[in-house]
């Protein structure tokens, strides 16, 4: 015996051990990737010939793509890939077809800056991950298709996603067929005299620059001169949803701020009343289709004109029926008739050259001329996002523009200042202010000294006077007052009337209309890095943007020697961005024949955003290594279009985090949308049912600077404690990361105690949609809980089998059919916490027992585990004999006789005290179960010989007593 040989290793050489885990689990997994245990039969070919197979219903199963990070998995991150892995293996033993695959999505900003700071290429740093985070995830026995997997820098891959790009260029929205339609059916119309023109001139009179503008007003994708988030730090733009609520990066933490860019955009906006309505029929947690929802922001409303000299200020509003208590009004700063003010001559603009007389002196920000208080003002909105544009801030700010615009229904004069709680982005970058009834109104009318008027009359007594209240009235349950004018009178009437009645006598005027708006913008759809999908446009000499020819894709990322973009001081807004594939010339220029003889032209030099490829891959997995089509009609079909339950089609299961309810989930949404209408995909939605996973968390402890320290370093004394190399430390339950110093790896826990216990222990932990904290001192619970169906089965001293072949008493038969029931209702409503409980009661029950297992127990048990813990279910399975993969078994079924109770226990009670307690058969009527409680012995003597005025029997587990 070896000085690290123990003695009960000596007794028991056969004990399920971490060592003999290693063997088994590293074993199997090699048979499934040698036999293709998981490859997926596609309705073409795999399926022909196999009645059977084709007989199967299907199961799309699928997790949120993964990035590549370079530091690797941590014990959280496979959370959902064993959950979905799980299902995926029940739904296979159930009958079903199922394809469950994983790839990554590698494209993006870490990569690059890791890059940046080595000198790496993105491509080897990332392949390398991708390398790395395959063998940790094989290790854990996910049963993915391998076949199917995919990678966002694949030039095969990123080649559909420029072709999608393309398809949503070359289109554009008709509201008459409510679709998205092909460009040329838009040129047909225009040509054909059907469709006007902006200027009225015949389509065949515009020249080539002019015809490529018009259709860019229209096109699903276009490029133009918009308000940006421009991020000097990381020398890129940001979408909205990338940047913090304090107006920073959300990576890197740097200031962002507004400017004005050409950039590419997706006209998301067109399907904002499709992507509402069509959440009725997903089956989506109601949290993220409310965020959703918020996001879109539908609200009914009208547009107002106010004149302002020759010019007018339209105002979108939802309360169209208080203009009469408009008394100011406010824009953005960035609105097109006030841009010319930084220049100081206001041309183009509102700002005039003075201030009118009699400009009360807190409007004028102490500036003295409007053009100056404007710009300046302008300035400082810039560096502000727009969330902390919108918070409620306490202090309100703004200036003054210097002129006043006509109230159209009073015909009062009112002042015109610009604020930057007021957004470019939403309505029309213009409000009318109605400070009565409007909290944000009402603080910024107060600060200056603004006048208020009450038109909806307040509830809670406070009266009309609007200058004693201390916050806005607002209300849509109160009648319109002091709403009279020359032609007009809302007095009186509700909210909702009066809406109606204003929104018609504008109408009848020219001079509003009743209109729907939304919070939704553009997506905004460039980045100015180096490490993303090149766009397949090209420009010729007078600018007018190219589609290259399918033939000519995938347009493959050049080698570049610097990957990094410019950046520039973090603090300067006044700077411009610079892309990598600027700096290539020889990538840039180019000469190709686009049809009409050699020509040249200069290639888009942003790259698409990390979200491109996450948009569509579910598509790919379903045929990819299609190089003639994004992907075969019948394929998509099969595995995801539209059918009973499902109106729109789609995946049947896809489990993510719920941080992903705005930006992937919502793009993934309108790409699927546009494919469907231009007739390349049978489903209009990519996803059915979503699942957002928790967050296995971990503690973070830090030092008194505030850093954090190694976890596993921490010691704990009495009264919870913690110390780090002899200082105190504080301790804060967290996110699990490198960077906080408190990951704990799967390789860590494999190695110590093998994949199938980690699967059960974060499968055991709690609910899947919960939040809970790691601990690695409790893993060895399910350790033990694998231990001991290992020696159910196994003889731990001679590694034979001990089952028999007898039949199993009546006891272990209600045990094993309780059981199977139970776990099969938790694996298909993903409950795998309380499927593993089922399981260990039910092994627990055998090892209690004592003697060796009946075979048909210890085979329904192996079955019951194979989804949860694959590899040694696979290992019993075959050491019981059985041929075949333990993954294609079928799943026991329960033995209703056995599932229901022999005896339920029935409580007596009498004036609402239990008085006894009765053991009855399940299927007991209401009249015996009445007659046994009244002969109960402990019932006659507390009853005593009272009458009984009324028996409240619910058979079989209640019966009420009522006394005379």
């Amino acid at each position: 015996m070896s000085e690290t040989t123990t003695a009960a290793e000596v007794a028991a050489p056969h004990r399920y051990t971490a060592a003999l885990a290693a063997d088994i689990e590293a074993r199997w997994q090699d048979f499934w990737e040698e036999k293709g245990t998981y490859e997926a039969p596609n309705p073409k070919g795999d399926l022909a010939g196999d009645a059977e197979l084709a007989a199967r219903p299907k199961k799309f199963i699928m997790d949120m793509f993964p990035y590549p990070s370079g530091a690797g998995l941590h014990v959280g991150h496979p959370l959902g890939f064993i959950a979905t892995d799980v299902y995926a293996r029940h739904q296979r033993m159930t009958g079903h077809n199922v394809l469950h695959t994983l790839g990554f999505d590698a494209f993006g900003l870490p990569a690059e800056q890791y890059a940046v700071q080595t000198g790496t290429h993105p491509r080897v740093s990332t392949e390398a991950n991708i390398v790395n985070m395959r063998r940790q995830l094989r290790r854990l026995g996910l049963g993915h298709d391998q076949r199917r997997s995919v990678e966002t820098i694949d030039p095969a891959y990123y080649k559909w996603t420029q072709w999608i790009f393309l398809q949503i260029f070359n289109s554009w929205y008709d509201p008459e067929a409510d679709a998205a339609r092909p460009i040329d059916t838009l040129v047909a119309q225009f040509e054909a005299g059907t469709r006007q023109t902006p200027d009225g001139r015949p389509w065949s009179a515009l020249s080539a620059v002019e015809r490529a503008n018009v259709l860019g007003e229209y096109r699903l994708a276009y490029a133009s001169d918009a308000p940006v988030n421009w991020c000097p730090g990381l020398g890129t733009v940001l979408a909205n949803e990338e940047v913090t609520a304090d107006g920073r990066s959300e990576r890197g933490n740097y200031p962002v701020f507004k400017a004005k860019l050409r950039q590419w955009n997706m006209r998301i906006t067109a399907y904002a009343d499709r992507l509402l309505r069509d959440l009725d029929a997903l089956d989506w947690p109601d949290a993220i289709k409310l965020q959703q929802r918020n996001w879109i922001g539908r609200s009914e409303g009208a547009r107002v004109d106010f004149p302002v000299g020759d010019e007018k200020i339209t105002v979108f509003t939802t309360r169209q029926d208080t203009l009469f208590g408009a008394t100011y009004m406010v824009l953005a700063p960035e609105h097109p008739l006030i841009a010319g003010a930084e220049d100081g001559d206001g041309t183009g603009s509102l700002v005039p050259d003075a201030w009118p007389e009699g400009t009360h002196e807190v409007w004028t920000g102490g500036h003295a001329t409007p053009a100056e208080a404007v710009a300046a003002y302008r300035k400082q909105a810039a560096s502000k996002s727009d969330v902390e544009r919108q918070a409620e801030a306490k202090d309100k700010t703004g200036v003054f523009t210097g002129v006043h615009a006509t109230n159209p229904v009073s015909g009062e004069q009112v002042p015109v200042f610009i604020a930057d709680y007021v957004l470019m982005g939403y309505g029309t970058g213009a409000i009318m202010a109605v400070p009565a009834h409007d909290t944000r109104d009402f603080a910024f009318a107060r600060a200056f000294e603004l006048p208020m008027r009450c038109v909806v009359e307040p509830t809670d007594g406070r009266g009309t006077d609007a200058a004693t209240w201390d916050d806005a009235f607002a209300s849509y349950d109160a009648k319109i007052v002091n709403s009279s004018g020359a032609d007009i009178s809302l007095d009186g009437l509700g909210v909702t009337e009066a809406k109606a009645k204003i929104t018609e006598w504008l109408a009848a005027r020219g001079i509003g209309e009743g209109t729907v708006n939304y919070r939704l913008r553009d997506w905004l759809f460039s980045r100015q890095r180096y490490w993303g999908e090149p766009f397949p446009i090209v420009y010729d000499e007078a600018g007018v943007a190219h589609a290259l020819p399918e033939s000519m894709l995938p347009l493959e990322l050049p080698e570049v020697e610097d990957y990094s973009p410019r950046t520039f001081d973090a603090d300067d807004a006044d700077t411009q961005p610079e892309t990598p594939l600027s700096r290539n010339e020889d990538w840039v220029n180019v000469t190709l024949d686009l049809g009409d003889g050699p020509k040249q032209y200069r290639r888009e030099t942003n790259t698409m955003p990390n979200w491109a490829g996450s948009c569509w891959y579910e598509l790919r997995y379903l045929d990819p290594n299609n190089a003639d089509k994004l992907v075969d009609p019948d394929v998509e079909q099969y595995w995801m279009g539209p059918r009973e339950g499902q109106p729109h089609g789609g995946v049947d299961l896809y489990v993510g985090g719920a941080e992903h309810a705005v930006l992937h989930l919502l793009y993934a949404r309108f790409w699927s949308k546009v494919l469907h209408d231009l007739g390349h995909v049978s489903s209009a939605e990519p996803f059915h049912k979503l699942y957002n996973q928790g967050m296995i968390q971990a503690y973070v402890y830090r030092d008194s600077r505030g850093i954090a320290v190694p976890a596993a370093e921490v010691e704990e004394h009495e009264g919870g404690v913690f110390y780090y190399e002899g200082g105190k430390v504080s301790r804060l339950l967290g996110k699990m990361g490198k960077s906080l110093k408190n990951a704990v790896t799967p390789d860590e826990i494999c190695a110590e105690y093998g994949a199938d216990t980690l699967r059960l222990y974060e499968m055991a932990m709690g609910p899947l949609d919960v939040s809970r904290p790691w601990d690695t001192r409790a893993v060895v619970g399910q350790y033990r809980l694998l231990q001991r169906l290992w020696r159910n089965v196994v003889d731990e001293a001679t590694g034979e089998v001990t089952v028999v072949d007898t039949e199993p008493d009546d006891a272990t038969l209600r045990a094993l059919h309780k059981a199977i029931d139970g776990v099969a209702q938790d694996m298909a409503n993903l409950r795998f916490n309380t499927a593993i409980a089922k399981v260990t009661e039910l092994n627990n029950h055998l090892t209690k027992t004592g003697g060796p297992v009946s075979r048909t127990v210890a085979e329904q048990l192996v079955l019951l585990i194979a989804p949860l813990a694959p590899h040694i279910a696979e290992e019993l399975w075959r050491r019981l004999g059985h041929t075949g993969s333990v993954v294609h078994a079928d799943f026991p079924v329960a033995d209703p006789a056995y599932v229901v109770d022999e005896t339920v226990t029935c409580v007596v009670q009498i004036k609402g005290k239990v008085k006894a307690r009765l053991e009855v058969a399940p299927s007991i009527s209401d009249a015996d179960l009445e007659a046994a409680a009244l002969a109960e012995p402990a019932v006659v003597a507390a009853l005593n010989g009272a009458g009984i005025r009324k028996v409240i029997v619910r058979a079989p587990k209640l019966v009420n007593i009522v006394p005379a």
